[in-house]
């Protein structure tokens, strides 16, 4: 059965995506990306009001990701942007050579390896979080250093949030919420799908101890789509929260004075895009007519 349902996704990816010389990273057709347009129209249609919306660039601060412990928690993923330095004669000096990657020097900026990060910065510097709390419509590209690249393991994807900072009676009550809606919006999708507990893949010994911590917490959960097998499902939303971490590193204070705390519920646009292609094929006027209507297309 998992043989089967690899060769039917692997035959569906290479009708809607493109690979690249470097491994994950695909290029998307316009069938695709017509759902995705649709998908995103489908998500926003969903946004809770008073919602801040930022569309935030793939790179981010080099300096802001280290402040946020992202690069102790999960260094085999991080992806930093690096640049060649030097006047004019040096640099093309330098590009003449076999081994000019080994002169690349750091630069500010890496690669977002999630969409809300930038936020909780942002925030702070607002000043004291409102009585109400704050939400925030973030998305960017991102990237993350995968050890595997097989169908639906991107190095490079796309990955839209909605973030809450607030109380933690706010943040779990955001959490809550959000479980809930996603199985509507699923099934409004035609998806199958289950929500199950999940942990964030932390590096190195001291990381499987967060991630046990995480679990145990009831930190993270996941809505999981059988995209590649009914046996191992895969991780197409996301739904965290992430206790006082980022106002702790960033200052996060409530009027009142105490830490907030923050959560997000996250959706993984390329996964979404496949696995509602797995569902319903590649001919879209044949997908279900509530399924078209409810992605305008």
């Amino acid at each position: 059965m998992g043989h089967v349902a690899e060769d039917e996704l692997d035959s569906l990816t290479r009708s809607l995506m493109l690979p690249s010389p470097g491994s994950g990273v695909y290029a998307r057709t316009a069938l695709f990306e017509r759902v995705i347009e649709g998908l995103t129209t489908f998500i926003s249609g969903h946004r809770e009001p008073e919602t801040l919306i930022l569309r935030f660039p793939p790179v981010m601060s080099r300096s802001q990701l280290e402040r946020s412990g992202y690069l102790h928690s999960f260094p085999h993923l991080l992806g930093a942007v690096s640049s060649l330095q030097g006047n004019e004669a040096h640099v093309h000096a330098l590009v003449e050579r076999a081994d000019w990657i080994d002169e690349l020097s750091a630069t500010e900026l890496v690669l977002s390896p999630a969409a809300c990060y930038p936020v909780y910065p942002m925030a702070a510097a607002g000043g004291p979080v409102p009585a109400k709390g704050l939400l925030f419509d973030v998305a960017s590209d991102c990237f993350r250093r995968e050890s595997t690249h097989e169908i639906g393991r991107f190095q490079s994807f796309r990955m839209r949030e909605f973030v809450c900072i607030g109380t933690p009676e706010q943040v779990l009550n955001f959490r809550t919420r959000w479980v809930l809606l996603a199985q509507r919006l699923a099934n409004l999708l035609g998806l199958a799908h289950q929500i199950a507990p999940a942990s964030d893949p932390f590096f190195g010994r001291a990381g499987k101890l967060a991630a046990m911590s995480q679990l145990e917490q009831s930190l993270k959960f996941e809505l999981l789509i059988p995209l590649r097998s009914e046996e191992q499902p895969t991780a197409c939303m996301s739904f965290n929260c992430h206790l006082d971490h980022f106002s702790t590193v960033w200052n996060l204070k409530t009027e009142d004075g105490n830490k907030a705390h923050t959560g997000c519920v996250a959706f993984g646009m390329e996964r979404l895009g496949l696995a509602l292609f797995k569902s319903h094929g590649l001919d879209l006027a044949k997908w279900p007519a509530a399924v078209r209507e409810n992605l305008s297309i």
